[in-house]
C-alpha cells in the first residue's frame, strides 16, 4: 500500500533526531516521511511522539521490519524495537496511523487464508492468542472491521510487528504475505489495540 504526504490532516505529531537520548539534528513531522534520507538524516536514533500513533519502518517507502510508535519517549533504538528479538538499527521511514482507536477496535482472526476456517472476534488486548482458546500458532487471515491492531510473532508481545489497519486493503489481509513486506511466516501469537 502506497502512502502519500497527501493524507488528511490530523492529531499527529513527531520530532526526530539523528543522534540518541534527544541529541543532535532534529526534524518535526505532521504527516508521512517516506525517506528520512532526503532530509539530509542518515537514520532516525531517538524520537518523540507527541500526538497520535505512528509506524516506523526499517527501509524508506513503508517497507520492511514495523514498529509501533504510540505517545511517548523513545532515546534509543531498543526502545522503539521494544522485546523485539531481531536487533534492527534503522528506521528510515514512518507514516501516522489514521484509525487508531483504542476503544472501539474490532477484528477477526480466521484459521485459513481468504477469510476461511476457524474464526474468532477479538476487541481486546490478547499476550497469547493460545491462551484464549486459539488452538494454533499461525493465523492464516484477519479482517480489521475497526481501529488498528498490532501483532506479534510471539506470545507477550514479542518478535515481528504486523501494524493491521482498518482502512488498509479494506481492512481485509487475505494472507500473511498482506501482513508486511518481511512475513515469512504467518506466526502470530499476540495481538494488542494500538492506542491513540
Amino acid at each position: 500500500m502506497a502512502h502519500t504526504n497527501t493524507m488528511p490532516m490530523g492529531p499527529w505529531k513527531i520530532t526526530v533526531y539523528d543522534q540518541r537520548h534527544f541529541q543532535g539534528r532534529r526534524m518535526e513531522f505532521t504527516a508521512c516521511c517516506q525517506n528520512i534520507m532526503e532530509c539530509g538524516f542518515e537514520n532516525i536514533r531517538s524520537l518523540k511522539v507527541e500526538c497520535g500513533a505512528w509506524v516506523g519502518y526499517e527501509h524508506s517507502s513503508f517497507n520492511g521490519q514495523q514498529f509501533i510508535l504510540e505517545k511517548g519517549d523513545y532515546p534509543c533504538f531498543e526502545s522503539y524495537m521494544g522485546s523485539n528479538s531481531y536487533r534492527i538499527e534503522r528506521m528510515i521511514s514512518f507514516r501516522p496511523i489514521c484509525c487508531a482507536n483504542h476503544k472501539d477496535s474490532r477484528m477477526t482472526v480466521y484459521e485459513n487464508e481468504n477469510m476461511s476456517g476457524r474464526q474468532f472476534e477479538l476487541c481486546d488486548d490478547y499476550p497469547s492468542l493460545q491462551g484464549m482458546g486459539w488452538m494454533h500458532n499461525e493465523v492464516g487471515s484477519m479482517h480489521v472491521q475497526c481501529g488498528a491492531f498490532v501483532c506479534y510473532q510471539f506470545p507477550g508481545y514479542r518478535g515481528y510487528q504486523y501494524i493491521m489497519e482498518c482502512d488498509c486493503h479494506n481492512g481485509e489481509y487475505k494472507c500473511y504475505r498482506d501482513y508486511g513486506t518481511h512475513s515469512q511466516t504467518p506466526q502470530i501469537q499476540s495481538i494488542r489495540r494500538i492506542q491513540h
